[in-house]
Formats: C-alpha cells, structure tokens, sequence
C-alpha cells in the first residue's frame, strides 16, 4: 500500500511551489514578512474556505489542532494577529495570479468535454453579483445611505462552465463600465442580461464580429426592417431592426428582434441578438444557458466564506473573494478529473469532512463511497 498524506496536503500539490513563489515575487509580497510566509496565508486562508471557517480565531484554531498533519509542508500555525495582519497588508493581487495559475490547469482538461451546443463558437456569459457589507464596519465601500457592498463582475466560460475573469468593484460601479473594456475574440457568442444596454458597445461588438445575446429593454426605440419567416411554433415574431439612434445617425447597423413564447413559465420573452443566421430557437436556447453564471454566483455565495469576512480592509475582503474564486476553481477541477458525477455542493461537504484524512484523493474523488484499502499489517492479521 502507498502512503498518502491528508487530501487537503494533496489539493495543495496542485499549487506548485516553483510558481507561487514566482508570483510572490512578481507582486513581492513578502517585503516585509517576519516568518510567517505567503505560503502559509494561502493555507490559512484556503483552509477558511474549505474548511468553513467562519472567524480568524477559528482559521489559527483549526490549523493548530491538525498542524502535525501540514508538518511536512513547512507550516506552522499563526497567530490570530499574524494572520490578521498579512491579509491587511498583502497584495491581493498575488491571489489574482493565483486564481490565473489554476485556471489554465483547467482550461487544458476542460476543452475535452462536450460541448453544449454544436456550433464551434466560444460561448461567454457576463454578469456581475453584489456582495453586501455593513457600512458601520466597512466604511471604505459606501453603497447606499446605511450598505455598504462591493460588486463582483463576472466572465464564464460555457467549455467546462469555468470563470474567466473576475473583477472587484466598489458597489456602486456599473457592470456597462467593466463590459466596454473587455476584448473577446471574433467569433465569440456573450450572452448577458439587460443591464448591459449600451446601443454604442453593441454596435462596437458587431464591428469586431462578436456575436451577443440579451434580452431588449421594454422602452428600447427601434424601426423594423424586415419580418423573418417563423419556423419554431414558440417563437411568435422574428424580425430584423435598426435602434431609432442609429437609424437617425445613417448608420447601417442591424439587430435581430425575436419574441419567444416561454410555455412552462406562461411568458414572453424578447431577445435582442447582432446574429443574423441562427435559427430564433437557438438564440433562446443561448440566451437560456446565461442560467450557468446565476448558478455559479450562487454556490459560490452559498458554499464559500464570501458572506462573511475575517477582515475588515478592503485588501482583506478582496484576499478572501479571492480565495473563495480559487476554491470554486478548484472544485471545478476536482469535478473534471473525477469519473464519478459529483455536485458541487455534495463534493465540498464530503472534502470537508475528509480534509485531513490520510487517504488518496484521486481514488476518492472516483469512488467516494468505497472503503479504503487495509493497511498490511492488518490485512496479515484477519486470517487469524
């Protein structure tokens, strides 16, 4: 039998050393550290996540009491103020790279799945989320007269559902700002919600030959150009349209209007789209899958330490959002190894009662309800 150490040291092994170090000097990190390195706020703080920990007091308690199973990995438990104090002063920007390392580690595996849909696109939905705060204890991040929130912005990926790019914005920031200054390659289908309305990016994404899906504003302005030919019995019109600014400017920039019948919800919905040859019930189709990054937002909000933070800074916060990505990322490429169809939500309670068990992770994450082989002496002694 092989010996293993505790799954949470072999989750760790998927951090290498060599390139974390290279990150803690590209944003040098550890300038002024006494002792207690980078490594070890990465533990620490991935142990909050993994682990639940819903305090500083429980993160330096938790790591104490298993601190003989992390020996090897060169860690010793910090101090409550230790650890408070790194998360204050160090660069969050450091996880950031963190958070790019493991993605492309994804990337590779996630490519093999099958894909959705069959066209070759690359299919994105953007989106942003808002994590509320109290004003009294995070001054730093008004929202309104008595909340205070930050906002999470988000790209995800449909090829294995991973999150591409992330951003922390104050509250109040709007997700059309963050939206203008992203580039995505021609091609590329996005599929966002209507408060990215914005008649001038739309007409930018379709120079560059990338493709949207959104729903159309109730208010929007616009003269038809043509009616289309309906195929699909749930979609009841689908016509070719030019928004009253552009038609006024001269400007030959043309968008598809297509009103779908939603029969299990008893509803209508108008999707707005700058892709003039796919058949209407797929733009619905597309503009369904957007579901994908709700879901993520929502198990990221349920299932990591992201409601709740050990800091007050706003370095602290944007450390522990950070990590908080990293784990779900890091669930995202347990789940892509694993033979075994896990849920997210069911792979993390299982790893966190499992986290300093001494057992092999990639016989588990494959067969999670089979006993672990006997040790030798043991397997000697049952004939007797």
């Amino acid at each position: 039998m092989n010996r293993v150490c505790s799954i949470f040291s072999q989750l760790l092994q998927l951090f290498p050393r060599p390139e974390f170090e290279a990150a803690v000097r590209q944003h040098r990190a550890e300038r002024h550290a006494r002792g207690f390195t980078c490594w070890g706020q990465f533990i620490a703080m991935l142990f909050c996540q993994l682990g639940r920990a819903h305090s500083v007091n429980e993160i330096t308690q938790g790591l104490a009491a298993s601190e003989g199973k992390l020996k090897h990995l060169g860690l010793a438990a910090p101090s409550k103020s230790t650890l408070a104090y790194a998360n204050q002063h160090r660069p969050w920007e450091l996880y950031q790279t963190i958070f790019e390392q493991l993605l492309a580690r994804c990337q590779s595996m996630a490519g093999e799945r099958r894909k959705t849909f069959r066209f070759k696109n690359k299919l994105v939905s953007l989106d942003a989320t808002v994590i509320d705060l109290c004003l009294a204890m995070y001054d730093w991040a008004a929202f309104r007269r008595t909340k205070g929130a930050i906002k999470l912005h988000m790209l995800l990926d449909h090829d294995g559902h991973l999150p591409t790019f992330a951003h922390i914005t104050e509250g109040k920031a709007h997700e059309i700002k963050i939206a203008r200054g992203l580039r995505f390659d021609a091609g590329t289908i996005v599929v966002f919600d209507r408060g990215y309305a914005d008649y001038n990016w739309f007409e930018g994404l379709t120079r560059d030959r990338v493709w949207f899906v959104t729903r159309m504003k109730d208010n929007a302005d616009y003269v038809v150009i043509e009616e289309r030919s309906r195929t699909h019995p749930a979609v009841r019109q689908d016509q070719i349209i030019s928004v009253f600014r552009h038609a006024r400017e001269g400007k030959e920039v043309f968008f598809r209007r297509i009103v779908f019948r939603d029969e299990a919800n008893q509803r209508e919905l108008v999707f707005l789209t700058n892709h003039l040859d796919f058949a209407a019930s797929t733009i619905a189709a597309i503009y369904k899958e957007r579901w994908r990054i709700e879901l993520f937002f929502k198990s990221l909000k349920q299932l990591c330490k992201i409601k709740t933070f050990v800091g007050t800074s706003a370095n602290a916060v944007k450390t522990q959002v950070w990590t908080a990505l990293i784990a779900m990322l890091l669930l995202r490429f347990l789940q892509l190894k694993a033979k075994f169809g896990w849920a997210t939500s069911n792979l993390l309670a299982l790893l966190r009662q499992q986290l300093f068990v001494y057992r092999d992770l990639w016989a588990w994450i494959d067969d999670p309800f089979q006993p672990p082989p006997l040790p030798p002496h043991v397997q000697l002694a049952l004939p007797l």
